[in-house]
């Protein structure tokens, strides 16, 4: 069961408390979404701090100084967090946000509205690892026990922000038409400059050549793993051990295969396989 403690229950999923509350969900669903308004929607270790350093740059025409003066969560809040409520309406248009939030949660103003959507995927064998070691450093949720403990809870949903299936699959046959943009974390990792050009186009913007080159080349994982507002080096040592595990850790495809037992594969494949099954939905690591 859930540590009452360290965790919310919101409409059946698991929130930190330490950046959720009655007030920060009451401001999420009241909130008035605008139409230029951008939403990147992850499940959690899924590439939510990535999409917090492009976007800022992909809306100022790639001037660095926001990335390098401004936190990342303030910069591009979580809608649903504590600190969304004294920052959204600071942030001039067109405002960029984050959420974990499945589709069916999010604020009623959205689904009317013309706001674009970025979700963003990612190998949930790698999503599991992610967060196995951010369960690990982070103060605020639950020991993750052992790896093979923690895909259990995971594979339950008894994890924050419930089953990686019932995020992936609500936010996939929706009727948002154009207004939603799909990527990968691996897209980003393989051709990152390709996945930012189809961001652009999502957002009716053009950037130069040499201001994409900048973008790109500053958006790579070694040079935000070095930036102290995206790498959460300024989160205090008791909420975040950066000692245990740094929380930009290794930013690769394919990490899960030092981790998991064949058994544990066999396992993990054939749980998301059934959850899946009937939902028309195919991945590229699928294939793996």
């Amino acid at each position: 069961m859930a540590n009452t403690d360290l965790y919310m229950i919101y409409h059946g999923i698991l929130v930190p408390r330490i950046s959720h509350s009655e007030e920060s969900l009451n401001y999420h669903e009241k909130f008035t979404v605008k139409d230029d308004d951008i939403f990147s929607v992850t499940y959690p270790k899924s590439g939510t701090t990535w999409m917090q350093e492009i976007l800022p740059l992909l809306l100022n025409g790639g001037d660095l100084t926001v990335v390098q003066t401004i936190p990342n969560w303030d910069r591009v809040p979580w809608l649903e967090e504590t600190r969304a409520s004294s920052i959204l309406d600071k942030i001039p248009s067109p405002r960029a946000m984050v959420s974990h939030m499945p589709y069916h949660l999010m604020p009623q103003t959205f689904f009317n509205s013309k706001a674009k959507v970025i979700y963003v995927t990612r190998n949930p064998k790698d999503v599991l690892v992610s967060s196995f070691h951010f369960h690990k450093m982070a103060s605020f949720l639950d020991e993750p026990g052992t790896l093979e403990e923690f895909t259990d809870k995971f594979l339950a949903g008894n994890v924050f922000f419930g089953k990686w299936t019932d995020h992936v699959k609500s936010w996939q046959n929706t009727d948002l038409g154009d207004r939603i943009l799909y990527i990968t974390y691996e897209d980003m990792l393989q051709d990152l400059r390709g996945v930012l050009v189809r961001i652009l186009t999502l957002l009716g913007r053009q950037l130069s050549a040499d201001a994409l080159d900048r973008v790109v080349d500053h958006c790579t994982f070694k040079n935000m793993k070095t930036n102290t507002m995206s790498n959460y080096s300024l989160v205090p040592q008791n909420i975040m051990d950066c000692k245990k595990s740094s929380f930009l850790r290794k930013g690769i495809a394919g990490d899960w295969k030092n981790h998991f037992s064949p058994e544990l594969d066999a396992k993990f494949t054939a749980a998301i396989q059934e959850e899946m099954n009937g939902s028309n939905i195919s991945f590229p690591w699928d294939e793996e």
